[in-house]
């Protein structure tokens, strides 16, 4: 069975306080949905933007093993604990990929030297499910808002480019990105919440995924609508 090639960027929020569990769930209750087999899904979390923070991998497995039953696992790429080889390994075997928040701009850096972009997107395309949070939901996009550059301050930037659009994460602390959007002239972009998400199956989106959050789409000529909740 070909599997659909499933995006999940959520805007923000706690993990540790389990703000996103609604989210988290439908996550992990799709990937269970999508194995024939019926093993225990095994979700591989990938905390390269807040620089390998093991205390962030705990909060993560509370959450994935603890409340939602899946087999939590840590991908470590800056502090010489893993060889790229074995990160390989653990993401062939992924049924989902989640990447945490952090430093954008450091993420993306740190993959493109070691090749994980390349790595993880060819897990996504045989149908592991792609979720992450903030810095690592925007990351995979063509335009990004973050504070990578300067500490504190939100600027434009580029992404990985695997999704053409822009997006913010925070939306509902970055309002001013409605501007941004005007100046930078995006053709389409995506504004996500704290504790809200998108779906997008097969490069299209489908609806948000809400977990007191909200989402919106904004095209150029056309405003700013809010998307449709799915959960």
């Amino acid at each position: 069975m070909s599997l659909k090639k499933i995006f999940i960027p959520i805007g923000g929020g706690e993990i540790r306080n389990k703000t996103t569990a609604p989210i988290d769930r439908y996550i992990t209750d799709l990937a269970r949905s999508r194995i024939e087999d019926g093993h225990r899904p095994y979700a591989l979390f990938f905390p390269t933007a807040s620089h390998d923070s093991n205390p962030y991998f705990n909060s993560f497995r509370k959450t994935y093993t603890s409340l939602c039953d899946v087999k939590s696992d840590i991908a470590i790429l800056t502090k010489g604990l893993m060889t790229i080889d074995h990160v390989k390994e653990k993401i062939e075997k992924a049924d989902i990929i989640y990447v945490g928040g952090g430093d954008t701009l450091f993420l993306i850096d740190v993959w493109k030297k070691t090749g994980m972009d390349k790595l993880i997107w060819k897990a996504y395309e045989r149908g592991a499910i792609l979720a992450g949070l903030s810095a690592g939901a925007i990351c995979w996009f063509q335009d990004i808002y973050t504070d990578s550059l300067t500490e504190g301050e939100y600027c434009p930037a580029k992404g990985l480019g695997k999704f053409p659009f822009a997006a913010t994460p925070h939306y509902d602390l970055r309002a001013e990105f409605d501007e941004v959007f005007e100046k930078e002239g995006y053709p389409l972009a995506y504004a996500i919440e704290d504790d809200a998400a998108l779906l997008f199956e097969d490069g299209v989106l489908r609806g948000a995924l809400t977990a007191g959050g909200k989402a919106y789409e904004i095209k150029k000529g056309e405003g700013k609508r809010e998307i449709e909740i799915l959960n």
